[in-house]
């Protein structure tokens, strides 16, 4: 993984970012105060975007990154290049986002801090080595 400031990464890399940045404004965390947003690049070139937006019944809670796949999802696109997520901490996305990102392949994963604008950029099998798959097979693995 790769901590480095924004202006080191690609034009199309640091616009996604400023974009994941932009929509983090409208997340909607009463309960929480941790806002997130997310820049979902597709393969085609389009960006989609996502914001957390939290619910009382905390389970009914749905993440950025999420919001950003099914914003593409709906659009008909199944290929991605990158997703850029914006918070206050930098955090990475959660276990099930890693796995919903990882239904559609291997990306690569941006996160932003954005109070001081460092970024950590690492593929999302990376930070997901072992995604859950209907095509794994296991039971002739070595290692079971």
């Amino acid at each position: 993984m790769n901590k480095r400031p924004a202006n080191e990464l690609s034009e199309a890399h640091s616009k996604l970012l400023i974009a994941a940045e932009k929509c983090c404004e409208n997340a909607y965390a009463p309960y929480s105060k941790f806002r997130v947003g997310a820049a979902l690049l597709a393969k085609s070139g389009k960006v989609y975007l996502g914001v957390n937006v939290e619910n009382c019944s905390f389970g009914l809670t749905i993440c950025a990154e999420r919001m950003a796949l099914g914003a593409a999802i709906t659009a008909g696109e199944r290929e991605f290049d990158a997703i850029a997520i914006a918070t206050d901490t930098g955090a990475m996305p959660c276990g099930a986002c890693r796995q919903m990102l990882a239904e559609f392949g291997n990306m690569q994963v941006l996160a932003c801090r954005s109070s001081d604008g460092r970024v950590l950029a690492t593929q999302l099998d990376q930070i997901l080595p072992y995604s859950f798959r209907l095509t794994d097979d296991v039971a002739g693995s070595e290692t079971c």
